[in-house]
């Protein structure tokens, strides 16, 4: 049976002064992920959360720079894909002070085998 797409969330995420793009990149994950309660997937049965995926996509500026498996231990499903892309943004605070700030956003897609 296809998985069908039951659950968007987004999220978005900071480091403020460290120029770490994993940190950045894994709180958005983190904060797609808890913007919601998925209680009601209990009424699909436990064949359908057997079958559940989840799909993360992160646009960071600097994809190369993220750490793909810190940022997977922020989802709690023991299936989940992630896909980084180019895009959020990266803002020095004062100029030429070399302290940047890195934001990163998620997209989190959960998929049900809903039959």
């Amino acid at each position: 049976m296809p998985l069908k797409s039951a659950i968007l969330e987004w999220g978005t995420g900071v480091d403020v002064h460290g120029k770490n793009y994993t940190l950045a990149a894994r709180r958005a994950v983190w904060d797609a992920i808890h913007h919601s309660s998925l209680t009601f997937l209990e009424l699909f049965g436990d064949e359908a959360m057997e079958d559940m995926v989840v799909e993360a996509t992160v646009a960071i500026p600097n994809p190369d720079e993220v750490n793909a498996d810190m940022v997977l231990a922020a989802l709690p499903h023991d299936k989940p894909s992630l896909k980084i892309v180019q895009g959020g943004l990266e803002i020095e605070g004062r100029e030429g002070s070399g302290d940047f700030t890195i934001i990163a956003n998620a997209a989190i897609i959960v998929k049900l085998n809903v039959g």
